[in-house]
């Protein structure tokens, strides 16, 4: 989907993210980052035309759990709030849409995941077919695995090459300060076959942020904004029976649709929480090796669920503001198996 008027991403922060934050609420947390972020534009929280948010009930363990969150932005006076049950990175397409429609120049978008106080790989099952796959209780490791094992039947690829995906992936995260994971981690044992445990994402804590804006607005706050070129967010079925594993065309759909076809990308951030999703996104958006994937390390250095999607797009825009990238993909992905996919593509000004 083309914009028909110019956004950008104008600034990105986040926390460091840890195994655990006990000792820290969600808006304890989230505090912190929503006045760095701010702080990068100069702008207040009075400033801001439209906040949108992104976290999981499940997560928090109570409902409405992202009400208390709105302590941390600040809900007095009155202000122009919504929220998705989704990866930040959804909270992101609805705050951009916000913007297209001209009823605010700015935008803040948050969203944050505590994954620590209870088991992710139960709370994930949540996210499956109600009638025929949620009863048989398989967890997302062994969906995973499931999509692995088929990528090796086919011949897509090989244990060898997923354990380079890790290894590529936390060494870059060596200079990635927030990074949960970082340098030489040993890959492991299996944990579910053929995937070792280094295969998978962290367990972790997080939040992240980022300031959209539009026009002239976004020239006035960042000297070189990131602006989105495009972005679309596209779904495969629900049951995991009636696709193939080892391809994503609702990833490749949402990238055509956000022009990242048109034209060579330099960068790409993968939300790819394991060693074999990077395996089918790679093919499915057409990424050769000239392409740099997740310098940041990606989701299996850091994945705090919920913001590790907006974390993507985020770290595609602070390459762009930091002249490191001309045109960067940012993919974000939620639910299992890749099932749901979006993608955005950023580009700075002309150097």
């Amino acid at each position: 989907m083309e914009a028909i008027r110019d956004i950008a991403v104008v600034a990105f922060a986040q926390s460091d993210h840890r195994r655990t934050s006990d000792e820290l609420s969600e808006v304890e947390m989230l505090l912190p980052v929503l006045h760095e972020v701010l702080d990068r534009t100069g702008l207040r929280a009075g400033d801001i035309g439209f906040t949108c948010s992104g976290s999981s009930d499940y997560l928090a363990g109570r409902a409405f759990s992202f009400t208390m969150a709105l302590d941390g932005v600040g809900a007095w006076p009155p202000i122009s709030e919504s929220h998705v049950e989704m990866d930040g990175a959804w909270a992101l397409y609805e705050a951009w849409t916000k913007l297209l429609t001209g009823d605010a120049d700015t935008a803040l978008v948050y969203s944050y995941g505590k994954s620590s106080p209870g088991s992710v790989r139960d709370v994930l099952t949540r996210q499956l077919d109600p009638y025929y796959v949620a009863p048989l209780w398989p967890d997302s490791v062994a969906l995973a695995a499931l999509q692995a094992r088929a990528l090796i039947d086919a011949g897509e690829t090989d244990e060898g090459e997923l354990a380079s995906v890790a290894a590529r992936s936390r060494t870059s995260a060596t200079s990635n300060s927030h990074a949960q994971l970082r340098g030489s981690v040993p890959h492991g044992d299996y944990l579910v076959r053929p995937l070792r445990t280094g295969d998978c994402p962290p367990i972790g804590d997080g939040a992240a942020a980022v300031i959209l804006a539009a026009g002239d607005r976004a020239r006035e706050l960042c000297e070189r904004p990131a602006w989105i070129r495009g972005i679309d967010h596209r779904i495969e079925a629900h049951s995991l029976g009636v696709r193939d594993l080892t391809d994503s065309p609702s990833a490749r759909l949402a990238a055509e649709r956000a022009g990242a076809f048109e034209r060579p990308v330099d960068t790409a951030e993968l939300h790819a929480p394991f060693t074999s999703q990077e395996v089918v996104l790679r093919k499915a958006l057409r990424l050769d090796a000239g392409v740099r994937v997740n310098p940041s390390g990606g989701a299996l250095a850091a994945n705090p669920i919920m913001a590790a999607g907006l974390i993507r797009i985020g770290e595609a825009a602070a390459r762009v503001h930091r002249g490191e990238s001309d045109r960067a993909l940012a993919h974000a992905t939620s639910g299992p198996c890749l099932q749901q996919n979006l993608v955005a593509v950023l580009e700075g000004d002309a150097r």
